[in-house]
């Protein structure tokens, strides 16, 4: 497949118009308008309808948008990569250290890694567990290159890509009152109160206004800073949790309910990287990670309840 070909159906899509994204790539509009042609007869479909108005893509076009994207994105990175080694002929690539707090993304965060092995086979790759308090620090502290996590940040320095979007849910106790309520769910009023695990005082703002729903007392004896300290607490009647719905996929726990949160916001997962980083495997990564985030938005939105 002609790279260029792609560059002109990108622009084509992003510009809304043949001339303007001629004029954008220094190319006639002619030649833009016989890339595309050239790709809907490689396809077999038409790509983009031609109307008097904006030009759209068509669902095939669509679906062709993220591939072109990342395809583009991989190629750039891998020439500014090759370039870098014929000019200095070090040492062998260090390893991408890929930081993860709890399950990371669902379904996206093993994907990624396997795509990223698959594209760059010759690159370690290297995976950190973070825990709650490490939305930023890791990566400030080059401790990691990339990082998955929860809820969606904002900070200086700090660069996030949305991966998922999710409905919120609440761990409880079996035996607690709320647990009867894992199918018809409850609201966050019901919820504000409960006895949510303690976190450190260093944890940032965003985990904690995330994990309590902005408000509530926070009365329990134990301390979390993973999962799994969560769940433990649960299961033994201490306290109680929040998170996102494939919280519950990943972590089926005996003693443990999972109760969804009806008109709680919809919270996400990220990925976050340094802002500027020029380390072209962070930039594949980054790259290859988005476009399957929007593949497989359609099957995480279909996902199992969490009843």
């Amino acid at each position: 497949m002609d790279l260029r070909r792609l560059s002109s159906f990108l622009a084509v899509v992003e510009e809304g118009h043949f001339g303007r994204a001629a004029a954008r790539l220094f190319l006639s509009p002619a030649a833009v308008t016989g890339h595309v042609q050239q790709l809907e007869r490689e396809f077999g479909a038409r790509l983009l309808e031609r109307g008097r108005g904006t030009v759209v893509p068509t669902a095939a076009g669509r679906r062709l948008v993220s591939h072109a994207r990342t395809l583009l994105a991989a190629v750039n990175a891998a020439v500014e990569d090759v370039t870098e080694a014929a000019l200095d002929n070090g040492p062998a690539a260090r390893a991408l250290r890929v930081g993860v707090m709890g399950h990371g993304s669902a379904e996206v965060t093993p994907a990624a890694v396997n795509a990223f092995r698959r594209a760059r086979p010759e690159v370690p790759l290297r995976l950190v567990q973070l825990n709650f308090t490490e939305h930023c620090s890791a990566l400030r502290e080059d401790r990691v290159d990339v990082a998955f996590v929860r809820p969606a940040i904002e900070a200086e320095g700090i660069d996030v890509d949305v991966l998922t979007t999710e409905r919120r849910i609440v761990a409880v106790p079996a035996g607690s009152v709320y647990a009867d309520a894992r199918r018809e769910g409850l609201r966050v009023a019901d919820v504000l109160d409960l006895p949510y695990l303690r976190l450190p005082r260093h944890t940032p703002r965003p985990f904690t206004d995330y994990l309590y729903f902005d408000a509530g007392e926070r009365r329990a004896p134990d301390c979390a800073l993973t999962p799994q300290d969560v769940l433990t607490s649960v299961a033994a009647g201490r306290g109680a949790g929040s998170g996102l719905a494939s919280f519950a996929r990943y972590y089926p726990w005996p003693g443990a309910v999972y109760v969804p949160v009806l008109d709680a916001a919809p919270a996400h997962s990220v990925l976050a990287t340094r802002t500027g980083d020029p380390h072209p495997d962070v930039r594949i990564f980054r790259a290859l990670t988005v476009a399957l985030a929007r593949e497989m938005a359609p099957f995480l939105e279909r996902g199992p309840g969490v009843g």
